[in-house]
């Protein structure tokens, strides 16, 4: 019996409009075999999580440009635990600097790729550390 394949949430979250990174993402991991929900851009954590339980993803990648990535990144994990959805891994990217990186990783954020991470990287990253829930 072959396993379903891993869903993930691509996410633009708040008032950023360059989504190019995004879309990229998302098509890498669609190319990859995953099943891909990408939300738009706009999306308040609200909005994002709510997709995210209501299409039973696997993973919630954020993609965050704006610098609100300390105020979104936080909202979004507060609200999958309010949801009881905690066993959704978030992870992003965009320009966040190290120790917010750090900061992020300590409230439950798993990983964050900065610019000239790769589309390889990143779909092996979430292979190994996105488990079929």
């Amino acid at each position: 019996m072959s396993q379903a394949p891993l869903r993930i949430l691509v996410g633009k979250p708040g008032l950023d409009g360059h989504d190019r990174g995004a879309k990229v993402i998302a098509r890498a991991l669609r190319d990859a075999g995953m099943e891909v929900i990408y939300t738009g851009l706009h999306q308040t954590p609200a909005m994002i999580v709510r997709s995210a339980v209501q299409e039973d993803v696997d993973a919630i990648g954020l993609s965050i440009l704006s610098g609100a990535h300390m105020a979104i990144f936080p909202e979004v994990v507060r609200l999958l635990k309010e949801e009881e959805a905690e066993d959704i891994i978030v992870f992003g990217g965009g320009i966040i600097p190290e120790q917010d990186s750090k900061d992020l990783a300590k409230i439950g954020v798993k990983k964050i790729f900065t610019p000239g991470a790769t589309t390889k990287e990143i779909i092996e990253w979430v292979r190994g550390n996105v488990a079929k829930a």
